[in-house]
């Protein structure tokens, strides 16, 4: 009770008691009705994706998050143009001042974890308006005809103005899609399977990765198809080149533009390939600790802990990072208002852009924190300077090393931080494992039925597990990136995509386990 006292957010929660909110349901919900409900919102999602922005100039988008787009679940220009961004962010925000004990919450009692979940729901709307006013006052521009028709009827001056009135027309959109989107993840927590995000996330990767590597399209759309401008998907792309240039032609550059050269080249593909074979391997490896019904004597199970045992989550959130340091660099340096704030403002140590780079970052901090679009972005410039030297704007070989070395560093570095702050929001830990271990009526064999023997034993292995799974999926993601992969999915891209869907299909098969078998349920915290 002091805890509670003690944290200013129950002052929150008669208005997050009043929030739109998907209601959890009363009883157990059937197997074939989760299915419909996941299914339903994917299809959902997609509709989003595709229903662009009522008054917004398509022509004159300046997507700051290009590089993330599949990662962030988002489509430019569209309902889902902020995608999960304000979600991942707000929970970023609220498990680093949970994990620092800004904010003192127990997490294992009910009403504080309450309070947790309707601050963070509050937070969400908060990141919302923070993360699409600063585009629509610079990046999103109204159409001249949404502006004119309201400058008709309110004038075109003053705080009303049509063209105000526009801006605030597209925020609104932007609210509107984003806070659906949570809505649509709490109806797949608690009514689907899995987490809502997740599935967001792996649809929006396996749609990138199917355009890029069948994509029949040229890479320029205006202009016409020839070897210069051959199509953009992997496979047409390798048999346009293949069939319509000369063997003099294929030896003195055109290998290396099937090869390796953006957008979408061969070792590419056959990364993509790799990291799906690897991380599905990497997911099946686990610790299983032997576990003893206290009562029903030969009633004996298994408890996992996988080798990935904080999941794909820690790079989510890596991402979401990047994400906003990239986003807040571009409007510190290019935004009239925000270029003006000292220190910050059109500060080259941050990050500064070109005309040539667009809104991925030339150099600075955001630079070196900017995620490489495979070996083209890096290697191909350290082995003929000369030629890509426009690729990596200019930077010397040092400086293209460094940045690799930073990125890996931070994305490792990065995750296994994350997976602590993930383990302890999450009731994953030690003593919560062991609490539900002996809730269930299990022990482990040779011990004393306690939760404290029990928690002795989960602390040799969890923390150490943890610290494991967040190195090595941060690993696994900057490496990809590295590598590179089809359809500027990324390699985190990737990773989590392969993750979701693995256990999305361990999910099922829990479902599945748990319908035909009820008294399961409540060791799997099902109702």
């Amino acid at each position: 009770m002091a805890e509670q006292q003690n944290s200013r957010l129950y002052k929150l929660k008669p208005l997050t008691d009043r929030l739109p909110a998907v209601k959890r349901p009363e009883g157990h919900v059937h197997f074939r009705t989760k299915i419909m409900w996941v299914v339903l919102m994917l299809v959902f999602y997609f509709i989003m994706t595709n229903v662009f922005l009522y008054g917004l100039d398509q022509e004159n988008i300046i997507d700051i998050f290009g590089p993330y787009r599949a990662i962030l679940a988002g489509a430019q220009g569209s309902l889902m143009h902020l995608g999960i961004g304000p979600i991942v962010t707000a929970s970023i925000i609220m498990q680093l001042f949970v994990g620092a004990k800004i904010i003192k919450l127990d997490l294992t009692n009910d009403e504080d974890k309450a309070v947790y979940q309707g601050a963070q729901k509050f937070l969400v709307i908060v990141m919302i308006l923070v993360e699409s006013i600063p585009q629509v006052f610079g990046y999103l521009v109204p159409s001249a005809t949404l502006v004119t028709g309201l400058d008709s009827v309110t004038g075109a001056e003053g705080l009303f103005s049509g063209e105000n009135l526009a801006r605030i027309i597209l925020i609104a959109q932007l609210f509107l899609g984003s806070y659906l989107v949570f809505l649509m993840d709490e109806i797949v927590s608690k009514w689907g399977i899995g987490s809502g995000i997740s599935l967001f996330i792996a649809a929006g990767v396996a749609q990138a990765i199917f355009t890029g590597t069948f994509n029949w399209n040229p890479i320029d759309g205006s202009a016409a198809l020839s070897t210069v401008n051959p199509p953009a998907g992997t496979i047409p792309k390798t048999i346009y080149l293949l069939t319509n240039m000369s063997a003099s032609q294929l030896s003195s550059g055109g290998y290396e533009q099937i090869l390796l050269q953006n957008p979408n080249p061969v070792v590419a593909l056959v990364g993509t390939i790799i990291i799906f074979l690897f991380v599905s391997y990497v997911e099946s490896a686990r610790i299983e600790l032997p576990l003893a019904h206290g009562t029903a004597r030969g009633a004996r199970g298994r408890y996992p802990i996988k080798l990935l045992y904080a999941s794909n989550i820690p790079v989510i959130l890596m991402a979401a990072v990047l994400a906003n340091i990239s986003m807040f660099a571009f409007l510190f340096y290019t935004n009239d208002f925000l270029s003006q704030i000292p220190l910050l403002g059109h500060n080259a140590w941050l990050g500064y852009f070109t005309e040539q780079s667009g809104s991925t970052p030339a150099g600075g901090l955001a630079w070196y924190l900017s995620t490489p679009r495979g070996l083209a972005d890096w290697l191909l410039p350290l082995l003929n300077p000369e030629a890509y030297a426009d690729v990596v704007f200019g930077h010397n070989s040092l400086q293209i090393l460094t940045r690799v070395v930073v990125y890996f560093g931070v994305m490792v570095g990065g995750s296994i931080v994350f997976a602590k702050f993930w383990i302890m929001t999450t009731n994953m830990g030690p003593e919560a494992v062991a609490r539900q271990i002996e809730n269930s009526g299990l022990q482990i064999p040779g011990f004393r039925r306690d939760p404290r023997v029990l928690k002795r034993v989960l602390e040799r292995y969890i923390p150490v597990v943890t610290v494991i799974s967040g190195a090595l999926v941060g690993a696994l993601a900057a490496g990809a990136d590295l590598i590179g992969t089809v359809g500027n999915a990324s390699g985190t891209g990737v990773l989590l995509a392969v993750g979701i869907l693995i256990q999305f299909y361990e999910a099922l098969g829990r479902e599945q386990m748990m319908e035909m078998h009820p008294m399961l349920r409540g060791f799997f915290g099902g109702e």
